[in-house]
């Protein structure tokens, strides 16, 4: 269990509550020892509400509940960091998040796939195009990103840019899946990008 410091803020901590995939941040809420104790035990994040003066899991009444991940403590042990998966809008004003902004994947969505992707090498689901993919062998999915590749070279070259970005992610999708194969992931790419990054 950890050891929490709630004596700065009158015996509250600040939780920070972030999307687990969008890696955005949803909303900020106070909590109470207890209210600490019934998120855990619930796997629903509960917040301490210092204008009711009581406990109040988020999603109560409306059903956007706010379904805990991961908890996560800073260094001094004040704040916590909370990642979950949000059931609908995270704001009662119905935006997804408190802050009004919107709660989209953007480029993190390519970890998301790759972890769906990964999934599905493990599991192997029947009926699935991916599973077929991996079915098939390294041969047959290394030609596929070369004839993904030649397809989006030929739609920037002499084709429309909708095509160009349908045909792009059609490769990138290929070169997951051939990466998953090899046992890598998407992320060692950008980590070999980092290091050559000057």
């Amino acid at each position: 269990m950890a050891q929490l410091d709630y004596s700065k803020l009158q015996g509250l901590i600040p939780a920070i509550i972030q999307d687990a995939n969008t890696k955005n941040v949803l909303m900020l809420g106070f909590m109470n020892g207890e209210a600490y104790l019934k998120t855990v035990e619930s796997g629903k994040v509960t917040f301490f509400s210092r204008t009711k003066g009581r406990l109040w899991t988020k999603g109560e009444e409306s059903g956007h509940f706010l379904n805990v991940v991961s908890i996560e403590e800073d260094c001094d042990h004040d704040t916590l960091l909370i990642k979950v998966h949000p059931v609908g809008p995270t704001c009662h004003k119905g935006t997804d998040t408190c802050f009004g902004t919107s709660n989209d994947f953007g480029v993190e969505f390519f970890r998301y796939l790759q972890d769906f992707i990964s999934r599905r090498h493990e599991e192997m689901p029947e009926g699935s195009y991916t599973t077929s993919l991996f079915m098939s062998g390294v041969n047959r999915m290394a030609q596929k990103v070369g004839e993904e590749a030649v397809e989006t070279v030929i739609e920037a070259t002499n084709g429309t840019d909708d095509r160009l970005i349908y045909e792009a992610s059609d490769l990138i999708y290929h070169l997951i899946v051939l990466l998953t194969s090899k046992g890598h992931r998407i992320e060692e790419l950008a980590d070999e990008l980092i290091k050559r990054h000057k």
